[in-house]
């Protein structure tokens, strides 16, 4: 039984049921996860937010990553405001695109050349049909509990065994779409190896860094092994970087293992809050896209001006000291949740990286997807629920990451933890 809204939020709930799919335009959002109804935001400053009807909120889900710097930060918001007196979309080749795509190669090792999208799905998409093209071949090896975006060949999800062909995760999907997609456990190197030698791919695709299962580190060397798996089997390798992406590090996650994919995927930072994708890569490979060679991509907003001037003012605040203020600020909280919930007796693990972090109701680590499944998903919910009452704001979903942001200081740690400690109770 889902609780209930009150007030505004709660005729905007009604108004929205009548003519958006399930009063939502993205099905997270709904809160279903939690039990609850969605909560309709108004205004947003810094790592707060406020609601429909004057309520604040500490953020941790920060626009699903893509504000790493917080909401409305000044200088975002003054370099889209600025580029938005000129026009906000041209549909023609603008200066400000060679800018992001010169700082997106100066950042991420694997990057050469730069397509720019309007969002993460068409990145990955799009990187995906680019390595069929390069490769020849249709297969894409794919691990269970990621996501790429709701692009049909990648929404598919695993039956029984450690590598199956892939069988639509949604109506709509058609078997053959679904069926070019082998899904492999995340973490299980024997699993890959018999998915490679079985049925060799065009492409890997994987998130170095997985965050829709929650937050699973890759094992140590695990991606090295993929890097090798796919060199041997003449594959591609893909990093989906579309959330680890200049918030786990500059370079990504890709930096931070010493691990070179062939082609990644970009988004959320990248558009520091305004929609914006991209795909990059080896150069053999970057130009054989359309006008270049005859893989075609497109988009009208490509590149709006508005995207860029928000991704170029965020990634200039990313520097060494922002980074090490991001990590600070993650390990804090990943600390804090952990004594709270220990003196509460409630067994959890909150694996993290700088940026990232998931709090899992289990009392074994998590290496992959069944791990999450069996996480107590009823005690997330009561816990979100909980601390959504006490002023904070959560990824409404067991299978989600917080966010910390360079806008969370000391005093939202602490009131957070706070907050915590008492739900923890309640459980």
């Amino acid at each position: 039984m889902a609780h209930g809204l009150r007030g505004r939020s709660a005729e905007l709930y009604r108004v929205a049921c009548e003519v958006i799919p399930g009063g939502v335009n993205s099905p997270v959002r709904a809160m279903r996860a939690i039990g609850r109804d969605p909560v309709f935001i108004a205004r947003g400053e810094g790592p707060w937010i406020e609601d429909a009807d004057g309520r604040r909120y500490v953020d941790w889900v920060c626009s699903w990553g893509a504000l790493v710097a917080g909401h409305a930060h000044p200088a975002v918001v003054d370099a889209v405001c600025a580029a938005a007196r000129h026009s906000t979309s041209f549909g023609a080749p603008t200066a400000g695109e060679i800018t992001i795509a010169q700082a997106i190669r100066a950042r991420i090792p694997s990057a050469e050349m730069v397509r720019m999208t309007s969002s993460g799905t068409e990145a990955a998409m799009s990187a995906v049909r680019l390595a069929r093209a390069a490769t020849g071949r249709e297969t894409i090896v794919k691990f269970a509990g990621s996501y790429h975006g709701h692009v049909d060949g990648l929404l598919a999800e695993a039956g029984s065994g450690l590598a199956t062909h892939g069988v639509p995760a949604s109506p709509g999907v058609t078997r053959a779409q679904a069926a070019d997609t082998t899904i492999v456990p995340w973490n299980d190197r024997s699993a890959v190896s018999r998915a490679l030698a079985s049925r060799p791919p065009a492409a890997i695709i994987c998130e170095p860094y997985p965050a829709n299962m929650g937050f699973v580190a890759p094992e140590p060397g695990f991606l090295r092994f993929l890097r090798e798996q796919a060199s041997r089997a003449d594959a591609l390798q893909i990093f989906d970087e579309v959330i680890s992406g200049f918030r786990v590090a500059r370079g990504g996650a890709q930096e931070r293992e010493r691990v070179m994919p062939d082609l990644t995927v970009l988004g959320k930072v990248l558009g520091g809050g305004v929609p914006a994708g991209a795909f990059a890569g080896r150069s053999d490979l970057m130009r054989l896209v359309s006008p270049a060679g005859l893989v075609y991509q497109a988009g009208t907003l490509s590149g709006n001006p508005l995207a860029v001037a928000a991704g170029l003012a965020t990634l200039e605040l990313l520097d060494s000291n922002a980074y090490r203020r991001l990590d600070r600020i993650t390990e804090t909280l990943a600390r804090g949740l952990e004594a709270t919930a220990a003196r509460a007796g409630v067994p959890i693990q909150v694996p993290r990286t700088t940026g990232l972090l998931t709090v899992f109701f289990s009392a074994e680590p998590v290496r992959e997807l069944g791990g999450a499944k069996a996480a107590a998903v009823q005690q997330h919910a009561r816990f979100c629920r909980a601390m959504l009452d006490r002023g904070i704001y959560l990824p409404p979903s067991p299978f989600e990451a917080w966010f910390p942001s360079l806008a969370h200081a000391d005093e939202h740690l602490e009131q957070t933890l706070t907050a915590a400690e008492q739900a923890f109770a309640e459980l």
